[in-house]
């Protein structure tokens, strides 16, 4: 039976004394609001979300751009929310869409739907502490504490206070602190100097001025609101620390699924660097005993003449010079948190002080701790991975750095996301290899056993395939998925050009074969070129040649903030814009200025990542396919996000062009391929050439 008939056959609930329709009723009235055009996929993947809801079964829903499923989730959370007195969490990995949300689409719903809902429904938007200013910090100051080497130039240290200036200033007339909305924005040492993470917050009984605290009044909106907009660092943090920072909540919608595993990886990253254990010595200086925050410095030190001598990469075990150094942070940083001894509430500049000084020692302590730890149990058996970072690269040189990230977050997914709470995941791009259980065993979820139901021109189905080791996995939570399609017709909107007759990529920058090749594809599109290439040197390298050969402007990542050269770039039809990673997912330009996508080669994670090694590594100790399952998987992510690019609105038309032979040649090209949406495919560079000149004709 349909979820609406479902739904019709049992009384509506009521809202006072309003009779609330049902999730297809709400729907049709918000699109009629916000002058719309319902479509199927809308529609199933509304009633999706509202049976997941209601039955508490996990759902992942594929949703292509220009479905609509922002609506689409956002009308039965509502209605969820207003008539169960129960609260929602929808969180974004983008600042773009948590905007779009909290700015555009929420407030034209809870007017839209409030006559209906018998009230108006309050929504809010929740970030980390770091991200609200802080005016106990603002009135009395930054620790004194020059961390980089830039802040000893004059011209960086008056460059800072003048944007601090302005932070002062722009205090005044703020209503919300949120960093977000101060434009232009200022530079990450600068916003340091006036906020506060979690751990150095004094709290809003302790602080003189916490009553007006811009983070405390935002997480009292959240409290209030019945839809609660945040990001996936947030609800990684809520999940995993062991204490909330999000409102009680049933429900959890992931948008932007395909980001969450590497968020919360990145949230469950932890660094140990020389700078940071010094300037731990340096905030508990005036506080301890000198030789006690000496012995930390020292420590440090160190640390620092170790790291030098060893190599950038992963550590399969911790060489013991280097046990010894952490060893000795470890120890230090202890008597230093021991040396603080407790809180005196009487004592407010003090307690600031302390607060700040433990939060980093406390910080150093538990890195050093968890590194140690890592090598313990057996090879087969580590949960995390170690590894050395830094040294000189093409642009920069970093200090070296120590860094932890877990093996795995598809277990804390599973336990802590997952285990309490009804969730439904969603993004234009989840099948990946033809499935959605490539993603799904990333978050611990088994394979779907239940048949998935598709929208009319999706994808065919395919068979659960087996989990890492080779075997059925059915234990877990239960989930549901569905693929809605997408409203545009890719077969006649588009082309997918590989370019067979390359050679395959070299590790020497672009082949002479492949500029030709771009160059050609841009004159005959007219330029309208987005270049998303594998590496910074290549897009510079492509922009160099290309400003050389063509007549067109060819803007490169790095020329200036990436969104002014996205706006130059959609207003002048005429130019290109190459650059890397963040382009592949960051760009929505509709309409002409956009008509051909270059990928330079497949998106493989690097040979020398030692995250994505170790992974390989660890599912083919376990008789999986540790290419297939982590390299492919990271690349066909990644190809899907940057194909995606293209079709942006229902009367665009153009060419994604792959460059790597490859993606036609090799045994895994079939699971790439099986990833991106179904353009027609050529390989005859003519073919595609005349393509791109009749569209602009």
């Amino acid at each position: 039976m349909p979820a609406s008939s479902l739904q019709s056959a049992k009384p509506l609930p009521t809202t006072g004394d309003v009779e609330v329709p049902d999730v297809t009723a709400l729907l049709a009235a918000a699109v009629s609001a916000v002058g719309g055009a319902e479509r199927p996929g809308q529609v199933a993947m509304t009633e999706a979300v509202a049976r997941a809801i209601r039955t508490g079964e996990h759902l992942a829903v594929q949703a292509g751009t220009g479905t609509g499923k922002s609506l689409a989730y956002l009308v039965p959370a509502l209605r969820h929310a207003v008539t169960e007195d129960a609260t929602v969490v929808v969180s974004t990995a983008t600042i773009a869409l948590q905007r779009q949300l909290v700015d555009r689409d929420l407030p034209r719903l809870a007017k839209a739907l409030a006559p209906l809902l018998g009230r108006e429904p309050r929504f809010a938007i929740l970030k980390g502490r770091r991200n609200y200013l802080c005016l106990h910090r603002l009135h009395t100051g930054a620790p004194e504490e020059p961390e980089e080497a830039g802040l000893f130039d004059p011209f960086a240290v008056s460059a800072i206070g003048r944007q601090v200036k302005r932070l002062h200033e722009w205090s005044s007339d703020t209503e919300t602190g949120d960093r977000d909305e101060l434009v232009p924005g200022v530079g990450e040492h600068a916003w340091r100097q006036v906020s506060v993470s979690a751990k150095e917050c004094l709290g809003v009984s302790r602080c003189p001025v916490g009553t007006d605290c811009f983070a405390e009044r935002a997480r009292a909106e959240a409290g209030k609101a019945d839809v609660v907009v945040t990001n996936h660092a947030l609800l990684a943090i809520d999940a995993l620390q062991g204490y909330s920072v999000l409102p009680e909540h049933d429900v959890v919608i992931v948008d932007e699924a395909h980001d969450l595993v590497d968020r919360v990886t990145s949230v469950a990253t932890a660094e140990l660097t020389a700078n940071a254990v010094a300037a731990a010595a340096r905030r508990c200086g005036r506080l301890v005993s000198e030789d006690i925050a000496d012995r930390l410095a020292e420590a440090g030190d160190g640390l620092a003449l170790t790291l030098a001598e060893l190599s950038p990469g992963r550590l399969d075990d911790l060489p013991t010079p280097l046990a010894g150094a952490v060893a000795v942070v470890r120890d230090a940083a202890h008597a230093c948190v021991t040396a603080l001894g407790p809180e005196r509430k009487e004592d407010v500049e003090g307690s600031t002080a302390r607060k700040l000084a433990l939060a980093l020692l406390e910080e150093v302590h538990d890195t050093a701790v968890r590194l140690l730890a890592a090598f313990e149990p057996a090879e087969s058996e580590r949960h995390d991975v170690v590894w050395i970072s830094g040294g000189v690269t093409q642009d920069q040189v970093r200090p070296a750095a120590l860094r932890v990230a877990p093996l795995s977050v598809g277990g804390l997914l599973r336990e802590r996301l997952f285990g309490p709470r009804s969730v439904v995941l969603t993004s234009a791009t989840l099948t990946l290899g033809g499935t959605f259980d490539t993603l799904a065993r990333q978050w611990g979820l088994p394979p779907s056993p239940a048949p998935r139901r598709r929208a009319e021109g999706a994808a065919t189905e395919k068979e659960p395939p087996a989990d890492d080791t080779g075997s059925p996995e059915l234990d877990g939570p239960k989930w549901t998925s569905l693929d809605v399609g997408s409203p545009f017709d890719h077969p006649r909107s588009g082309i997918l050009y590989v370019a067979r007759h390359l050679p395959p990529p070299g590790r020497d920058g672009l082949p002479p074969q492949y500029l030709d090749e771009l160059a050609g594809l841009v004159e005959a599109a007219g330029g309208r070129a987005l270049g998303l290439f594998s590496s910074m040197r290549a897009a510079r390298q492509a922009t160099e040649a290309l400003r050389e050969r063509l007549p067109n402007t060819i803007l490169c990542q790095g020329d200036d903030s990436t969104s002014l050269l996205v706006k130059q770039f959609a207003e002048d039809e005429a130019t290109c814009l190459f650059g890397t990673l963040s382009l592949w997912q960051g760009v929505d330009v509709p309409g002409p200025s956009l008509q051909l996508v270059v990928m330079d080669r497949i998106p493989f994670p690097r040979p020398d990542d030692p995250l994505a090694s170790a992974r390989q590594r660890a599912v083919a100790a376990r008789g999986g396919n540790g290419f297939l399952t982590v390299a492919a998987t990271h690349a066909a992510l990644l190809l899907a996000q940057g194909a995606g690019r293209l079709l942006r609105s229902m009367n665009d038309r153009g060419v994604v062009a792959i460059l790597d032979p490859r993606l036609a040649t090799a045994r895994y090209g079939g699971f790439l391929r099986a990833s991106l949406p179904p353009f027609w495919t050529t390989h005859d560079p003519e073919v595609v050439r005349a393509a791109l000149r009749r569209i602009n004709t």
